[in-house]
């Protein structure tokens, strides 16, 4: 009988083994913990890390269906593996066919190539296993991690030096809450919102002890509602859920041709929340939405939540690094007037995935949400995860506090302008390019364009297009990227996103770069649209010679 690939692989993994099988159990185990044989297994590692992190292509060109094979066993083994055999079987079989996020062309994501810094970083971290909500299992690393987001907070917030020195390690003010992902931050803000809003007053315990339903009646209201951009990211879905706002409750406002919330349709929804009796928990600003990273006019928004008197939050998890520079800075005017911002460290801060964060203008407000318990985190302490969402987290703040210092402010300022500037690279390119039409200007570094079809070129131009062209247009995007994607070379991703056409708004499939790696070059860039350009090429062939079907 011959074995497939991916049953020899098995096979070989577990042949390897068998020499431990029949060894000392408790012997093998207590190696787990020691130094003993460390050296060796680094050089390893290190060896099949450079060798990922090194790599050109975006991915390897293996199909979804043979990567599934690879992991259809649900048996635990009995007995413990010989580590360097599962280290081999584990570069096979999953670190061969992963991503390669750092790739100068892997640009259709906001997750980039990482700084040399966080390997060794890393590498302290897990040695050191600290969970970062507790001061017996965090000591120095809290006030460390308090120091790193208050270094953020005034490059935010800019108050002054009496403000800082009062609050940035005093344990009743919080001015940032460090969480796992800009969703919790997201949450977060809106979990400190509403608890502040439908707070303990007279005889009425606050929302947090009474609930949700007992908090609009004792104040009045009728329901609760969030209101912001229809483009805001879909974790305000998940906290209208959580908070039970309801998703009904999340008011989605249209945006303009440059991805921006109309302005006058927010007042218009603020006036209506207030003709319904509709409690306004919060009102969102983006700076940097995730499909095309618009910003929207944060100062308008301030404006209006302002003389609503409602908690104003933006969510900057892409675009709030801009406060960096001098030269972009401007785009982000009115978020220091903002109640609580998200930044996400994954993306525009250079940091490793797991670092989401929350910034309160006013640092007693994570009051409203403190928790206490008689085992773990006591009232006057520095827990820092009385006033988060999170039992427990690790020490990610290592990564934060390392890249202000080693990168520093005007190293994010270059990495910032320059990624802006191949962002603009990448447009004047494909405006001067019949294969492709630019759909949108950009307002950070992410791009939407798409591809069009040769036949339909002379219509674009003349602005034309049928429903149905567009939908043609639609669906070779749609297989243009997906093939791009199996093809492993290069990667953009994709999005959709409305237009104005024939006085009825149509969706179109938009091809997303992200230009935030700065390993990315002109060169790579240009290789990019070309290999669309032939792979489109590859597409249009085959739907000539053999009726191509996109259904």
């Amino acid at each position: 009988m011959t074995l497939s690939k991916p049953e020899m692989l098995k096979q070989s993994y577990l042949f390897e083994t068998e020499e431990i099988l029949h060894s000392d159990v408790e012997e093998h185990i207590r190696q787990l913990f020691s130094l003993s044989h460390s050296e060796n297994i680094d050089e390893y590692v290190d060896e099949i890390s450079d060798k990922f992190i090194g790599a050109d292509d975006a991915s390897s060109d293996i199909d979804l269906d043979s990567l599934v094979a690879k992991f259809c066993d649900s048996q635990v083994p009995s007995h413990p593996a010989d580590f360097t055999s599962y280290l081999e079987y584990l570069a096979d079989n999953v670190i061969a066919h992963s991503i390669h996020t750092a790739s100068p062309r892997f640009i259709g994501h906001m997750t980039s190539a990482l700084p040399y810094f966080v390997q060794p970083l890393a590498k302290l971290m897990t040695a050191m296993n600290q969970n970062s909500v507790k001061i017996e299992t965090a000591k120095s690393l809290s006030f460390y991690e308090r120091q790193a987001l208050a270094m953020l907070h005034r490059q935010i917030y800019n108050l002054s030096d009496n403000f800082y020195a009062e609050h940035i390690q005093n344990s009743q003010s919080t001015l940032g809450i460090l969480t796992s992902g800009g969703t919790t931050a997201n949450i977060t803000a809106m979990w400190c919102a509403r608890n502040d809003i439908l707070g303990a007053k007279d005889d009425f315990l606050g929302v947090e002890k009474e609930g949700l339903i007992a908090a609009l009646n004792f104040y009045g209201y009728k329901g609760a509602a969030i209101i912001g951009s229809e483009l805001m990211h879909f974790s305000f879905d998940k906290a209208a859920d959580l908070l039970g706002i309801g998703n009904r409750g999340l008011m989605k406002i249209p945006v303009d041709s440059n991805n921006r919330v109309r302005v006058r349709l927010l007042r218009q929804a603020v006036a209506k929340c207030r003709e319904q009796n509709l409690c306004i928990i919060a009102i969102i600003g983006i700076a940097g939405t995730t499909d095309s990273g618009g910003v929207d006019s944060l100062l308008d928004i301030a404006e209006i939540a302002q003389e609503a008197n409602v908690h104003f939050h933006v969510d900057a998890a892409w675009g709030g690094p801009l406060v960096f520079s001098q030269k972009h800075r401007y785009k982000l005017a009115g978020i220091e007037q903002a109640n609580s911002v998200t930044i996400d460290g994954h993306k525009q801060l250079y940091l490793p995935m797991g670092i989401g964060m929350l910034f309160l203008r006013e640092p007693q407000m994570a009051q409203s949400i403190e928790k206490q318990a008689s085992y773990t985190m006591r009232k006057g302490s520095f827990d820092l995860g009385k006033r988060a969402l999170e039992g427990s987290r690790p020490g990610m703040a290592l990564f934060l506090h390392a890249g202000l210092n080693l990168i520093g402010s005007k190293g994010y300022e270059f990495l910032i302008d320059e990624g802006i500037r191949k962002t603009q690279y990448m447009a004047n390119k494909i405006r001067l390019m019949p294969e492709f039409e630019l759909l949108a200007e950009p307002d950070s570094n992410l791009l939407l364009y798409r591809y069009i079809p040769e036949s339909l070129r002379e219509l674009v131009a003349k602005k034309q297009l049928t429903e149905i062209d567009n939908l043609f247009i639609n669906k070779f995007n749609e297989r243009l990227q997906k093939n791009q994607r199996q093809a492993g070379r290069t990667f953009i991703s994709r999005t959709m996103k409305t237009s104005n056409c024939f006085s009825q708004e149509i969706s179109i499939v938009a091809l997303r770069a992200v230009l935030a790696n700065p390993l990315t070059t002109e060169d790579d860039i240009d290789a990019v649209l070309q290999d669309q350009i032939q792979i489109a090429s590859e597409i249009s062939r085959l739907e000539d010679e053999k009726n191509y079907s996109f259904e």
